[in-house]
């Protein structure tokens, strides 16, 4: 009798365990092709912006300092810089990020959209002074992205270093070019 009160107190005293997480299976295939989308999308319409809109002529014609890039070296840098947060994106996409922290996607968005406006803004009407205050946004928004993304995954914040120096280093050439 001793037993079996013993018994039902230890079955009683068994904490409640929760239900199991449920593991989402990967689809391989869905992956990759998000991947593709991300990586390819946004470099394709900074390529399509930058052929559109081409380059004046007025920055090559512009006595220019040793440090100035060419306008090669600026087109390669703004694809290679939305390259790289795309993937960044990607990166924080698929650690949900973007349900995790609401601002991350909205921040991404708009980095993009401020970076690619840039190119023509600058370089084709020559507005300096107008694409000065653009590169300051987007160099805040990029700073705001390295926080957001660097919250969901570290890994990403190392993909955004690169396109602050590179927004960072457009900032001056642009605050160079209003004095010219």
């Amino acid at each position: 009798m001793a037993s079996r009160n013993l018994k039902k107190l230890s079955e009683k005293d068994q904490p409640v365990l929760a239900k199991p997480k449920t593991q989402k299976t990967s689809n391989a295939k869905g992956s990759l092709w998000s991947l593709f989308m991300v990586l390819v999308a946004p470099p394709s319409l900074s390529l399509t912006i930058i052929y559109l809109f081409g380059s004046g002529r007025r920055y090559r014609a512009l006595a220019k300092p040793s440090w100035f890039p060419s306008l090669t070296i600026i087109h390669l840098g703004s694809v290679g810089s939305t390259f790289l947060m795309s993937l960044a994106a990607w990166l924080v996409w698929t650690n949900d990020g973007f349900h995790v922290d609401s601002d991350a996607l909205p921040l991404y968005i708009a980095q993009i959209s401020l970076s690619m406006v840039w190119d023509p803004l600058v370089l084709r009407i020559g507005a300096a002074w107008l694409g000065f205050l653009f590169s300051m946004l987007n160099l805040g928004t990029l700073l705001a992205c390295y926080w957001a993304f660097g919250k969901v995954n570290p890994l990403s914040k190392k993909f955004v270093k690169p396109c602050l120096t590179w927004v960072a280093y457009l900032t001056l050439v642009t605050f160079d070019l209003m004095f010219l």
